[in-house]
C-alpha cells in the first residue's frame, strides 16, 4: 500500500468508481459521504462499453452480468403511429467491435456491484464537507460532524452541488436544461402482452421524447419521457409525480407509452440541470470527477460512463508516480476534451430529439433511416475507448 493518502468526498457512481481504481493502484483511500446511508434510489443507467470495460478492468464483471441486462438492439420510433426511424444492433456486436458489452442496470444495483470491490469500513457515511485548505504539502479537510483530517490528494466526486467545486472556484447555480422527466419501474410480467423486445426503445416526438429498456435481471422495465417545461423550482429527482400527470404528458402519443406507464406503481420527476464546461477542474492537491466539474444531458447516455472514465484515468495518472499536483493536472488535462465535446454533444441531441413536425424533423428522420445500421467505426472513439491506458486517454 502507497503511504499516499487519498479522500473522495462522495460515493455516487463516479466517487466509488474512483476509490476502487485508486485502491487496486495501490493508494490509501478513504471515501467520505454526507448521507446516513448509501443510496439506492433512482431508476436504470445506460453503460456503454467504455464505461463496461472500465468495470470488468477493476474485477467487477461477475456483478455486472449478474445484475444488468445486455440489450439485444435499439430501437427509435416516431412519436405518434411508432414508425422504425432506425434499428441498430447492440449485443452481441459491441463486444464484437469494442471488446466490452453495452449494459443496463438500476442505479441501486450498479452501485452495490461497485461498493463490493472496495472496503465497507473505509467509507464515513454522514460526513457533510464544511471546507479544505491546500498548503501545499498536505491537504486539511473538515467535516461538518467536527471530523478533521489530512489527506496528500482530495477529490471532489460530490455531484452537481458540489462543495469541493465551490471550495475551489466559487458557488454557482446550475442552469435548468428546460426539460423535466416522468420515470418509472414496471414489473415485466405486467406487460408482457406487449411483447418487447429485450433491447432499448426511443421514441421522438414534438418537445419530448420516451425511452424504456429492462433492468434488474430484466424483471424490471425502467422508463423516462422527457417534456420540456419553461421553468422549475425543485431539482430533487426523487419527487413524486401523479400517474395522471406523467400520463397527460405524453397524451395524444402511441398508445404503448401510456401502457407503460400506467403500469409503474409510482412515477417520479426530475428536472435536468448542469453547467457550462469549466476550463479547469484541478488546483494543486485538489481536483474534481464526474458531475463535479462536467454535468451533462443524458442524451448520450454518457453521464455516468464519463465518471467511471474519470476514475480511471486519474488512478492511472496518479499511479504513474511524480508529484500529486503534477498528475491531477495531467488527468484535468487528458480528461476535459473528451467531456466537453460529450457535453456538447449532448445538448445538440435534447435539440434533434425533440423537434417539432415539420422539415427538420423529416430531414432528421431521413438521415437517421439511411444509417439505421451505422458504420460501426463511427462510434469506436466513444466505445472503443479505454481510460485506464494514458496513451489513449485523450481520445
Amino acid at each position: 500500500m502507497s503511504s499516499v493518502r487519498i479522500a473522495v468526498v462522495g460515493s455516487g457512481i463516479g466517487g466509488l468508481t474512483a476509490a476502487v481504481a485508486l485502491r487496486q493502484a495501490g493508494f490509501d483511500v478513504d471515501v467520505y459521504e454526507q448521507a446516513p446511508e448509501l443510496t439506492t434510489i433512482g431508476g436504470g443507467i445506460n453503460m456503454g462499453p467504455n464505461a463496461v470495460r472500465v468495470l470488468y478492468g477493476l474485477g467487477l464483471r461477475a456483478g455486472m452480468e449478474r445484475e444488468g441486462v445486455k440489450p439485444l438492439t435499439h430501437h427509435q420510433r416516431r412519436w405518434d403511429d411508432g414508425r422504425t426511424l432506425a434499428y441498430t444492433t447492440i449485443n452481441p456486436r459491441c463486444e464484437e467491435l469494442y471488446g466490452a458489452p453495452h449494459i443496463t442496470v438500476h442505479r441501486a444495483d450498479l452501485l452495490d456491484v461497485i461498493a463490493s470491490g472496495f472496503p465497507a469500513g473505509r467509507i464515513h457515511l454522514g460526513h457533510r464537507l464544511a471546507g479544505f485548505d491546500d498548503a501545499g504539502g498536505r491537504v486539511a479537510v473538515w467535516f461538518a460532524n467536527g471530523t478533521r483530517i489530512e489527506t496528500d490528494v482530495l477529490v471532489g466526486a460530490d455531484g452537481i452541488h458540489s462543495a469541493v467545486r465551490a471550495g475551489l472556484f466559487g458557488d454557482e447555480a446550475p442552469q435548468f436544461a428546460g426539460c423535466v422527466a416522468y420515470r418509472g419501474l414496471v414489473p415485466a410480467e405486467r406487460i408482457e402482452d406487449l411483447r418487447l423486445e429485450r433491447g432499448n426503445q426511443s421514441w421522438v416526438g414534438p418537445g419530448g421524447h420516451f425511452v424504456h429498456y429492462y433492468v434488474a435481471r430484466g424483471s424490471l422495465l425502467n422508463f423516462v419521457g422527457w417534456t420540456e417545461h419553461d421553468a422549475w423550482n425543485r431539482e430533487d429527482w426523487t419527487d413524486r409525480a401523479t400517474m395522471d400527470r406523467a400520463l397527460a404528458a405524453f397524451e395524444g402519443w402511441h398508445p404503448q407509452i401510456g401502457r407503460i406507464i400506467g403500469a409503474a406503481d409510482a412515477c417520479f420527476i426530475w428536472a435536468l440541470f448542469d453547467r457550462d464546461p469549466l476550463p479547469r477542474w484541478s488546483a494543486g492537491r485538489v481536483t474534481l470527477l464526474g458531475d463535479a466539474c462536467h454535468p451533462m444531458y443524458p442524451f448520450m447516455g454518457q453521464g455516468a460512463a464519463q465518471a467511471i472514465e474519470d476514475g480511471a484515468t486519474l488512478a492511472a495518472c496518479l499511479k504513474a508516480g511524480g508529484d500529486p499536483a503534477a498528475a491531477l493536472a495531467r488527468y484535468e488535462r487528458l480528461r476535459l476534451p473528451r467531456v466537453t465535446r460529450l457535453q456538447e454533444m449532448s445538448r445538440a441531441n435534447k435539440l434533434r430529439f425533440h423537434m417539432r413536425d415539420g422539415p427538420m424533423q423529416a430531414a432528421r428522420d431521413a438521415e437517421w433511416g439511411k444509417s439505421a445500421e451505422r458504420d460501426p467505426e463511427a462510434m469506436r472513439w466513444l466505445y472503443g475507448f479505454d481510460a485506464s491506458v494514458l496513451d489513449a486517454a485523450a481520445g
